[in-house]
């Protein structure tokens, strides 16, 4: 982080150890966005009676539907149940892809203040200065 913490700082730095740091962080991203394909996360409806699961790359893994929470559902209630089920499983996996990029080096995390080390670097480039 030290080239790209000089480069938010607006010094001058060692822009080959700012791209070895950024390449970096590419791959690591890439190995955590790999693994995180193979997950499946799972979302209810609010009754319960629906759950989905799905991957770490949106597509619906499985749905499951309680019979018994079938009783009080008619079609569209069945319907708008499996939509929040799998919407809740998107949010989850959001979730999940938020944890995975805090815990990579270089992630918001690691920026101190929790923003892109080198925002004032790119703003002070497309402004001409």
């Amino acid at each position: 982080m030290k080239h790209a913490g000089a480069f938010g700082a607006g010094r001058e730095g060692d822009l080959s150890g700012l791209l070895r740091e950024v390449n970096g962080w590419v791959g690591s991203l890439a190995e955590a966005l790999g693994e995180l394909k193979e997950e499946t996360v799972e979302g209810a409806d609010p009754t319960g009676a629906v759950r989905a699961g799905v991957s770490g790359t949106g597509r619906l893994r499985a749905l499951s539907i309680d019979p018994r929470g079938l009783r009080d559902l008619d079609h569209v209630e069945l319907a708008e149940a499996v939509q929040a089920a799998i919407v809740a499983a998107h949010l989850a996996m959001g979730e999940r892809l938020t944890e995975l990029v805090r815990g990579l080096p270089g992630g918001p995390d690691d920026a101190g203040d929790g923003g892109d080390p080198l925002d004032s670097f790119v703003r002070h480039v497309l402004r001409g200065e």
